[in-house]
């Protein structure tokens, strides 16, 4: 099975199983959200469901557009029932690591208002430690005048590699759709708590979000290479 077959099967059954008639439903956003939305279109046509769909990105919006859905804003439905989205890494805790695509802070606000948050990925996104598979570090959206100074600060408190992500087909870098700049943190230690660690880089001026999303995910299902769905689910403490 490749890996756009596993994505679909994922994101196939967290539909499946999270979308219900009547509920406000947040839209993530990547490559494997595709095939949610469309599932979700699927389910609509043929069950005659209402649903309203909340976007968390451009690419988000055209896909819910595109596949005729009743698209909503946050100022009218600020109570999300379900947001499903990708990621680009989870770790055995749940943590993720959000924003290979640029668009972790309108994903974060989506999640933050919903009453549960869904990834769906591949195998390839089911780590044990944050960096074990995905290498391109920590997204940090943050304000453009500011983005030396915070590189510097990020790197005298946790060291790594920190760079200032180059757009594609643009001279310069990636503006995200809020007019920010992103920087990759390429992180040395596997080991930090990231929740200590997200506190206090949101803290540093300048910095408006950053992709760790801690403590936000109830559940994820990961597409295996053999067509099954490996579920994981919060452990309640």
């Amino acid at each position: 099975m490749s890996l756009e077959q596993a994505k679909q099967v994922a994101a196939y059954q967290a539909v499946d199983q999270f979308v219900t008639n009547n509920c406000i439903f947040g839209v993530g956003s990547g490559s494997t959200v595709v095939y949610a939305v469309q599932r979700l279109a699927e389910r609509v046509e043929s069950e005659k469901l209402k649903v309203t769909c909340i976007p968390t990105s451009f690419q988000a919006k055209q896909l819910i557009i595109k596949h005729g859905l009743n698209l909503g804003e946050l100022e009218t439905n600020p109570n999300i029932d379900v947001t499903i989205d990708g990621a680009d890494e989870v770790d055995s805790n749940m943590t993720l690591i959000k924003g290979g695509g640029g668009c972790l802070l309108q994903e974060k606000i989506i999640a933050s208002c919903s009453k549960k948050l869904i990834v769906i990925a591949d195998y390839t996104k089911d780590s044990v430690k944050l960096g074990d598979r995905y290498k391109k570090g920590v997204p940090i959206e943050v304000v453009p005048m500011a983005y030396v100074p915070i590189k510097n600060k990020i790197i005298s408190l946790y060291g790594g590699e920190i760079k200032l992500r180059s757009a594609v087909a643009k001279a310069g870098p990636v503006v995200t759709d809020n007019g920010n700049f992103i920087l990759d943190w390429m992180f040395a230690n596997q080991n930090l708590d990231w929740e200590k660690v997200n506190n206090t880089i949101k803290l540093i001026p300048g910095v408006v979000e950053t992709g760790l999303f801690v403590n936000m995910c109830c559940k994820a299902y990961f597409g295996q290479p053999e067509g099954n769905v490996v579920e994981r689910s919060v452990i309640e403490k």
